[in-house]
């Protein structure tokens, strides 16, 4: 089986995938490891967290204009957050508003999975492409960044298959 969320991953852990999905132990899987639900719902709260992780961890960059939850981000299209930079005139001269969006759908998932989209994202102000530097940052920031990430991958794969929620 073919997992368009999973490409590039080992064998064995697409392997332990599969034996999940033919036991039908995948959602069981992540709600096990997963209890903690985001209750950082609102803007106000992704701003603020994203500001105390920037403050700890990439001090010299500059925190973007606004960062909040965007429900015209859908998960399966792999774009699970978004940083942006937008031209915006004042008069004759142009300047640049950062954005990050997350999609609003990390306010009902938990918490780990938008806390890593966010972290994610935030990396982007330091390190624009995703290189060994960036993922070096991510790291430095969770240890736990691509462990996390797989499972983010695993839901959606689980949300492929079985097309249902799980939180």
């Amino acid at each position: 089986m073919e997992f368009k969320y999973l490409k590039g991953y080992s064998d064995t852990i697409i392997k332990s995938i599969e034996k999940l999905i033919d036991e039908n132990k995948l959602g069981l899987y992540l709600k096990n490891k997963y209890i903690n639900i985001n209750t950082f719902t609102k803007d106000k709260d992704l701003y603020l967290l994203a500001k105390e992780i920037k403050d700890k961890y990439i001090k010299n960059e500059k925190l973007p204009e606004r960062i909040f939850y965007d429900n015209k981000i859908e998960l399966k299209n792999q774009a699970l957050g978004l940083h942006t930079y937008i031209p915006v005139k004042h008069g004759k001269k142009y300047k640049m508003q950062n954005e990050i969006k997350i999609s609003s759908r990390f306010k009902t998932l938990p918490y780990e999975f938008m806390e890593n989209i966010l972290i994610h994202e935030l990396c982007h102000l330091k390190e624009k492409e995703h290189n060994k530097a960036f993922y070096k940052l991510c790291k430095n920031i969770d240890e736990r960044y691509f462990e996390i990430d797989l499972d983010i991958r695993i839901y959606l794969t689980f949300l492929d298959i079985y097309q249902e929620k799980l939180w």
